[in-house]
């Protein structure tokens, strides 16, 4: 098989770490693979938050839920859509800035994921682990001052790095059928792969906690979409200029 293609489909999270240190130039590497992904329209609206302070990871972790592998990895950064610098740019020309357009912030926010899953590539490819933490979003302002985000720049995720301790089961994926449609959206076969999908996360869950979970994707999608997700990220949105035009 395309290595490339291998690595990609040999994802995993990784939620343990050694204690093996992350280089420097390996993190320069890491996001500048992470700038050269696809940008719309050159914006290059992304920047990258590395934090080392053990305290502030300490902080951090707490605030994302209590998730302790933040302050254990190796790295840690933070993944922010940034209109800060775009809005300098368009000012240094005597432009003015058009603030809270929603396009504006589709355009950020993809164009920092992109950058974010093209360095998660280049870090797996060096032999290191990565884990996202969107529990980051559960407290966003305070996430927001302890790094000193300006307005029109806001945390998307953090990205735990680090040389892996555990060598967890590929978690599978819906099938390709549910997923990938001919010429327009069809899902008159969804409901039969997602209950043969189900049934073979219920045999992951088992396998990967001998036994102790036994749960299915549509249960976890009843818990997540069934109930209102972090409402406050739209007040926080407005706040920092994201007001949705």
């Amino acid at each position: 098989m395309n290595p490339v293609i291998q690595l990609l489909k040999s994802h995993r999270s990784i939620r343990k770490f050694t204690d093996q240190p992350v280089s420097d130039e390996l993190i320069n590497e890491i996001v500048a693979c992470g700038q050269a992904a696809a940008t719309s329209s050159n914006i290059q609206a992304t920047t990258v938050i590395r934090v080392r302070d053990p305290e502030q990871r300490e902080k951090i972790a707490t605030l994302a839920g209590g998730q302790a592998y933040v302050a254990s990895a190796g790295a840690f950064l933070v993944y922010c859509a940034d209109l800060h610098r775009p809005q300098l740019a368009c000012e240094m020309q005597g432009g003015q800035f058009s603030e809270g357009m929603t396009e504006h912030f589709i355009i950020a926010t993809v164009d920092a994921a992109l950058a974010a899953q093209n360095s998660v590539i280049a870090a797996e490819s060096l032999g290191l682990g990565i884990c996202y933490i969107g529990g980051i979003r559960n407290h966003p302002q305070e996430i927001s001052e302890l790094l000193g985000l300006p307005d029109h720049v806001y945390p998307i995720f953090g990205l735990c790095l680090g040389y892996p301790a555990q060598d967890p089961e590929i978690k599978p994926r819906l099938p390709l059928s549910v997923v990938l449609k001919e010429e327009r959206y069809q899902n008159q076969d969804d409901l039969e792969g997602i209950t043969a999908y189900d049934e073979q996360m219920r045999a992951y869950y088992r396998s990967r906690t001998g036994g102790t979970k036994d749960s299915c994707w549509s249960v976890e999608m009843k818990a997540l979409v069934g109930k209102e997700s972090r409402p406050h990220m739209r007040d926080f949105l407005a706040q920092r200029g994201f007001s949705m035009k």
